[in-house]
């Protein structure tokens, strides 16, 4: 008898080991090394089939909607914090560990997160209300993990250059989960307001970071010296942005005397001006570069845009907005995400040549997704935005999965 229980305590014994054996075999696995290597595979992933199903929503095709979040809000939550949000997280959770010489989570903590976001996205897709509560705890706590891990390293670094990153990562928390609760509460129009107030955030975000990286990577890849703008220009550009993100917000609420609009173009011309310091032509030769630069232009045009959109009607602010979701965003991340594939992996900074033409995809998608409504074409302009954003999307999977799927070279 004593032998048995002894061989089942030794079997028991070996199957808690074999266990732990392959718990950390998944926990060592190099695409849990840091969170950028996940969160970009899983991001883009999550933009392909939501877009795939917004199409085929738009054609009558699929009805999941009928319950739940709005179709529109579901897709813009999807592709503005289920794809941004999450690309944004890990690059910054990615780059503080530079920043601060101290090191960001890696393994268990990446899987975790990973998890409740993964999570987030199925229980959104279900779109019932006892899963959007659900998926709203998640989303909530996703953040608050997330915030806390970055200021904590960048606190005790003391490194108060990147503070800001605090109050804009807690500012898209409240966004994100504003919009879930709210149109779950039946307040759609609202919902669908804090999540164009989560655009033009992102556009912040966006000229914070560009404005930093971009002449920096363009002085050292090229004999061309990238030269800081006026001293004026990005106090003045930060003031304006955040004042015309404000005015945009608060007008939804309380009756203004006036619009964002002259807000929204003078930081369309500022961005323009700062731009013109950096030397684009030096980067045609380098799609690294050039993709960034065009990124950065489409933000000032689609600020341009947003701001003509309350002078003439001929320009729809819901299509002049995704000049910034697609040329802007779309093309920004995946350039980041491939230079940031490249170098955190240690391999040299050329990209594979289909890269490139997955950046004149999206910036094409853009191209048509905003213009072509306003020829009358609008069926025409949700298909191929979609379908170069799709073809966009794959192009970087099949490259670059298996890099950010391999240790460090």
């Amino acid at each position: 008898m004593l032998n048995i229980i002894d061989n089942e305590l030794t079997q028991l014994q070996n199957d808690a080991n074999s266990r732990h054996s392959q718990f950390k075999k998944i926990n060592d696995h190099p695409i849990f090394d840091l969170p950028f290597r996940s969160f970009f595979i899983s991001a883009v992933g999550i933009s392909v089939i939501s877009l795939l199903i917004w199409i085929a929503f738009l054609h009558g095709q699929i009805s999941l909607f009928n319950q739940g979040l709005n179709a529109t809000v579901w897709h813009i939550h999807e592709m503005l914090f289920g794809f941004g949000a999450t690309v944004a997280v890990g690059f910054l959770l990615t780059a503080v560990q530079t920043w601060t010489n101290k090191p960001s989570i890696k393994g268990s903590p990446v899987i975790a997160l990973l998890s409740l976001w993964l999570l987030v996205r199925i229980f959104l897709l279900v779109n019932q209300p006892l899963f959007i509560y659900m998926a709203i705890a998640l989303q909530l706590t996703w953040w608050l993990i997330v915030i806390t891990v970055f200021s904590r390293l960048v606190i005790s670094a003391k490194n108060s250059r990147n503070y800001v990153f605090i109050p804009l990562l807690t500012t898209l928390m409240i966004l994100n989960v504003g919009v879930l609760i709210l149109d779950t509460l039946g307040h759609t129009d609202i919902a669908l307001h804090f999540a164009r107030t989560a655009v033009l955030m992102f556009g912040l975000l966006m000229g914070i970071l560009g404005g930093r990286v971009i002449p920096f990577f363009t002085s050292a890849a090229t004999q061309v010296k990238a030269t800081s703008s006026p001293s004026w220009v990005t106090p003045l550009l930060l003031a304006t942005s955040i004042s015309g993100i404000s005015v945009f917000f608060v007008g939804q609420f309380i009756s203004l005397p006036f619009t964002p609009a002259a807000l929204m173009i003078c930081a369309g011309i500022l961005h323009i001006l700062r731009l013109s310091f950096w030397h684009s032509k030096a980067t045609l030769s380098q799609p690294l570069l050039w993709s960034l630069h065009l990124s950065y232009l489409s933000l000032a045009i689609g600020l341009l845009l947003l701001g003509s959109s309350y002078l003439h009607t001929f320009i729809l602010f819901s299509d002049a907005l995704h000049m910034i979701t697609i040329g802007a965003m779309g093309l920004m991340i995946i350039a980041m995400m491939s230079r940031v594939s490249l170098g955190h992996t240690g391999r040299r900074l050329q990209p594979n040549k289909w890269v490139a033409v997955s950046f004149a995809l999206l910036f094409s998608a853009a191209i048509a997704r905003v213009f072509l409504p306003m020829l009358g074409h609008v069926q025409l302009a949700w298909d191929l935005s979609a379908l170069a954003w799709l073809l966009a999307g794959c192009i970087f999977l099949v490259i670059y999965t298996p890099i950010l799927a391999k240790a460090r070279k």
